[in-house]
């Protein structure tokens, strides 16, 4: 394995930290150190020997700054392929060093455009020109010369420096490294620009770090890894796992599903989620009735479900998990006498985490392609308070309690898969129609989970009925008042047939598709 031994080393870095220790470690090695401006000035406030870039270059910084590097002499120092004679000879006939070691790490753009009181000009003061330069120059000829982008990298070359030299797979570590730098810093400034246009981008760049490796996907045969996006943070990143199995593909999944329908109810409610469909949600003014009445909707596909209750897991809702078959749960916190009684089942996992933020791009694969759109968010309503949007239609009064039930009921639609029906009664789901071909069949599959509970409850439907035959389904099973998004060309049959049955009928004029 070839080594690249270091006799020079430019330095030009914004963040110092760790700076002069490990450039006194190059130092102690013979690695005579160039370097730019503040980081000249910082490693001789060290007492580091130091050449200035305007040393090799003979030309002083310019444009306050803005040309300090962007030079031949720089440039051809760096990108030298030091196995070819005439590169070598180019060099010599320009009285020039080879550099064996180039260490930038890059203007902090993207701390700096998150700052609300970041002005235009000053954001854009904050891109660097030389510094990918530099380091893209360096990677390119990583057979020759190490790139090094970040503190984190500082002890491993470091070492290797006084080990003898970089060895070819550290060089070509740093390489990928440092591209991937790159890349990501010119998405972050593209996602700036086009943010300053506003609505959804017409140019998009994911800079995403592979955060682990999963057991597999969907199905065992199918491998599988976990991303984030570079320097963002979604709930799962923050969440800490007391307990349990590592997440598997499908668990994040569901875990996403079932925290953000929870965390849409302001009272204390547990959601019980299966294939990314909820198949069970209750609100109540205690954790552990919101849970057994959630459970009650459909136990047999509760059954190995993931749980999400935005509200404290106390004593009397961690006995009630721990009686069921239970995947995995996520919540805000948990109580330590809980957290005893939830250790007894070693495999289940627990999340503790912060509510999901909503205000990202909700994108998804097709092939060789994504379609995007701003993540669907559902009108928060007060209550006993129509929402401004929403409008009563039909000829049956509509009280207070059968509010708050339409209320509770268009949530739980809003996250479940369409064609989507949902029976509500007391503030718990009943009946849950999800992912169906048709309406009519949706609202089949709610009456049937719900039986004689559907009896008096309300029932919200996810799109709009484009026949009466839905309503008269739900009617005949005593179903005494619906909300849906109005809209269909027959919007004045469906209302009649609500009439008939002495159902209130209440209109949206929104309606929450999910696929």
């Amino acid at each position: 394995m070839n080594r690249t031994k270091v006799r020079r080393a430019l330095v030009s870095v914004s963040n110092k930290t760790g700076l002069l220790d490990f450039a006194a470690k190059l130092v102690a090695e013979g690695v005579e150190l160039i370097a730019s401006g503040g980081t000249a000035a910082a490693l001789r406030s060290g007492d580091l020997p130091v050449t200035s870039v305007e040393q090799v270059t003979g030309s002083p910084e310019m444009l306050d700054g803005r040309v300090k590097t962007l030079h031949p002499r720089i440039h051809a120092a760096i990108l030298a392929d030091a196995g070819n004679p005439d590169h070598r000879d180019q060099l010599y006939r320009n009285d020039l060093a080879p550099i064996q070691l180039v260490v930038v790490n890059l203007y902090p753009f993207e701390d700096g455009v998150v700052r609300p009181e970041m002005t235009t000009e000053e954001a854009v003061e904050l891109i660097d020109i030389g510094g990918p330069a530099m380091v893209r120059a360096a990677a390119k000829n990583h057979r020759w010369v190490g790139v090094v982008t970040s503190p984190e990298q500082y002890a491993a070359v470091a070492q290797a420096v006084a080990d003898g030299g970089l060895d070819d797979d550290l060089r070509l570590d740093l390489a990928r490294q440092a591209f991937y730098r790159t890349a990501r810093y010119d998405a972050a400034i593209v996602g700036w620009l086009e943010s300053l246009a506003g609505g959804v981008p017409e140019r998009t760049i994911l800079a995403l770090d592979r955060v682990a490796e999963l057991r597999y996907g969907e199905n065992p045969h199918q491998h599988a890894a976990l991303y984030a996006e570079h320097g963002k943070k979604g709930w799962w990143t923050e969440a800490q796992q007391l307990q349990g199995k590592e997440m598997s593909f499908n668990n994040y999944l569901d875990a996403e599903a079932a925290w953000r329908l929870a965390s849409d109810f302001a009272e204390p409610t547990a959601v019980i989620v299966k294939h990314a469909n909820p198949c069970g949600v209750a609100s109540r003014g205690a954790m552990h009735e919101g849970f057994s009445a959630a459970w009650e909707c459909d136990p047999l596909s509760a059954f190995g479900g993931v749980i999400g209750l935005n509200g404290r897991i106390d004593e009397p809702t961690a006995r009630l998990i721990v009686e069921n078959f239970v995947e995995v749960v996520v919540a805000p916190s948990v109580a330590e006498s809980a957290a005893e009684i939830l250790a007894r089942k070693k495999n289940l996992r627990v999340l503790v985490a912060p509510a999901p933020r909503s205000d990202d791009l909700d994108m998804r694969r097709i092939e060789n392609g994504f379609v995007a759109q701003r993540r669907d968010q559902v009108v928060k309503t007060q209550p006993g308070k129509l929402p401004d949007t929403w409008e009563q239609v039909g000829e049956q009064p509509l009280s207070d309690d059968l509010l708050i039930d339409l209320r509770f009921a268009w949530i739980v639609a809003a996250h479940a898969k369409s064609n989507a029906i949902v029976i509500a009664k007391n503030r718990a789901a009943v009946g849950i129609g999800a992912g169906d071909q048709s309406r009519v069949g949706a609202a089949r599959r709610a009456l049937q989970q719900a039986g004689d509970r559907a009896y008096g409850g309300v029932v919200a439907s996810d799109g709009f009925f484009p026949f009466r035959d839905g309503v008269d389904t739900l009617g005949d099973a005593g179903v005494v008042a619906i909300v849906e998004p109005g809209g269909s060309m027959r919007d004045d049959d469906v209302v009649a047939a609500a009439d008939e049955h002495g159902m209130a009928i209440v209109f949206t004029n929104t309606r929450h598709f999910r696929h």
